[in-house]
């Protein structure tokens, strides 16, 4: 059943079937009868197909603001004929009761759209409506049509109650109950369509998830013969999907299914429901290629084997994404430097190395000074080119081993390890401040940025990772408040068995 038939079949369907049983003699009021049904019926799918609540909300609203317009037109022509009399007050009294009532069982609906207060909604809607018209309705209408042919009111008011009597009476009870049959089957109707069309959408997500797959997919029957495969397995073997048909996967994919494994893939596959693991794929060029396979079974309702569902990821790619996602996790992506997760790890690591080894290790802050103008006047780009710049001269002027990382904004965080004394972080230090002022070319102009660095030395400063960069930070607040331009240590006394020579600072 397409999607066009479900939509046909729910705008068709109705839980509440309009009858001329239902006619009461006066057109004004029978037009308005039917548009309360169809309003009934409209209720009744939104509910049966779960509609969102702001969607039952409206229709529900629609349904008591009409009713109330109907009732309102329908006591007038009452009033016309039976002013004052009792059965007119009564009548507009069970209106009042129905309008509250469509109001009651709206915020019901909405909390509790199950199917099995859908039933009782709508089951108490339609026996309303019905009785009411059939019953209450009917009667008034053979009252007026009594005194229009000249009856007085008494009169009249007995013709409509004995033709109410016996035949009616058996007429009501059937026709309720016809309707209380009609509405379970049309429910149960628009259940089976909503579950359809959950299930075809599913479907049709995940066939599209196939089709738009980088990994290449391959589906067989029991026997290995293909019956499907996506765009990305036909790119992958060079041959159209017309022509892959009906072919076995081991003649299109000789080597993903070696001799030595191939029985035990398809028997795993089949008594586990799945194998995964590497394969190897011999390439057009001739080199074999790792590929990890993944190979699934599909079982009918007797637990029977009708499908297998291969597909087929290449390791040099998967191996390539995840260097790209580390890169990406663990690296600056403006400037390619490590960024703070990545030199959080490594100063743990070096810490520690510090420690076995009893070596020094410099810890430094650094941070730009005059960089906020370059952003307000030449704009973001130029302030970027800076970075990257800067980036290049730190990492060029430092050892092979050392760490430069990029922390946010204008902050540099520099890890200097296998120090043979504090005067090599020194001077280290100093040449840094000297390259970071060469002149940067921006715009067609030659401009100069400086830069202030604080640092701490382990194991003089023997305090944890955490606690070296928060030491280091305040030497940079330090250098930067005496004049900027400088290079601050974090004093805490000179480290034991170390030798140490020359100033804890440079004034550039």
């Amino acid at each position: 059943m397409s999607l066009t038939t479900i939509d046909s079949l729910v705008s068709q369907a109705e839980i509440f079937p309009w009858s001329d049983n239902f006619a009461t003699g006066i057109a004004e009021i029978d037009v308005q009868h039917r548009k309360l049904v169809d309003l009934l019926n409209q209720l009744a799918i939104n509910m049966a197909y779960r509609s969102d609540a702001l969607t039952l909300q409206a229709v529900f609203d629609e349904l008591a603001d009409y009713a109330v317009h109907h009732f309102q037109t329908e006591e007038a022509i009452w009033e016309k004929h039976l002013a004052g009399d009792a059965m007119v007050l009564a009548h507009a009294h069970a209106h009042q009761n129905f309008v509250a009532e469509v109001l009651k069982v709206r915020a019901q609906a909405v909390a509790l759209n199950t199917d099995e207060t859908v039933e009782e909604i709508i089951s108490f809607l339609t026996h309303w409506l019905a009785f009411h018209i059939l019953e209450d309705d009917t009667q008034m209408a053979r009252v007026v049509s009594g005194l229009q042919r000249g009856l007085g009111l008494t009169q009249a008011k007995a013709e409509a109650l004995q033709q109410m009597k016996g035949a009616a009476h058996v007429l009501i009870d059937a026709v309720l109950q016809m309707y209380d049959s009609m509405s379970a089957r049309t429910m149960a109707l628009l259940r089976e369509i909503r579950q359809r069309r959950i299930a075809e959408d599913k479907l049709r997500l995940s066939c599209n998830i196939i089709e738009s797959s980088l990994e290449a997919i391959f589906i067989t029957d029991p026997q290995g013969f293909i019956t499907d495969a996506n765009p990305a397995f036909c790119q992958d073997v060079k041959l159209p999907l017309a022509q892959l048909l009906g072919q076995t996967i081991r003649s299109v994919k000789p080597f993903l299914f070696a001799q030595d494994k191939n029985h035990d893939i398809w028997a795993m596959a089949t008594e586990q429901g799945h194998w995964a693991g590497e394969v190897a794929v011999r390439r057009p060029s001739g080199e074999l290629e790792p590929i990890w396979l993944t190979l699934s079974t599909v079982k009918d309702e007797q637990r029977q084997t009708t499908h297998f569902v291969g597909m087929l990821s290449s390791m040099s790619q998967l191996l390539q994404r995840h260097k790209t996602l580390e890169l990406a996790a663990n690296h600056d992506s403006l400037t390619g430097l490590p960024n703070r997760r990545l030199l959080n790890d490594r100063l743990k690591q070096a810490v520690g190395r510090s420690k076995r080894e009893v070596s020094l290790l410099a810890l430094c802050f650094m941070d730009l000074d005059n960089f906020k103008p370059i952003n307000d006047t030449l704009g973001h780009d130029a302030g970027d080119e800076v970075l990257r710049v800067v980036a290049q001269r730190l990492t060029a002027a430092l050892r092979g081993a050392d760490t430069v990382a990029r922390i946010g904004g204008d902050e540099f965080v520099l890890l200097m390890g296998d120090l043979a004394h504090a005067d090599e972080a020194a001077a280290l230090l100093a040449r840094l401040l000297h390259d970071v002022r060469q002149p940067i070319v921006l715009q067609g102009k030659s401009m100069r940025v400086g830069c202030s660095i604080g640092y701490t030395l382990h194991p003089g400063d023997d305090g944890s990772p955490e606690e070296l960069i928060k030491h280091a930070d305040l030497a940079l607040y330090q250098a930067k408040a005496l004049g900027k331009g400088r290079v601050q240590l974090f004093e805490v006394g000179p480290p034991e068995g170390l030798q140490h020579g020359g100033s804890a600072a440079a004034q550039t």
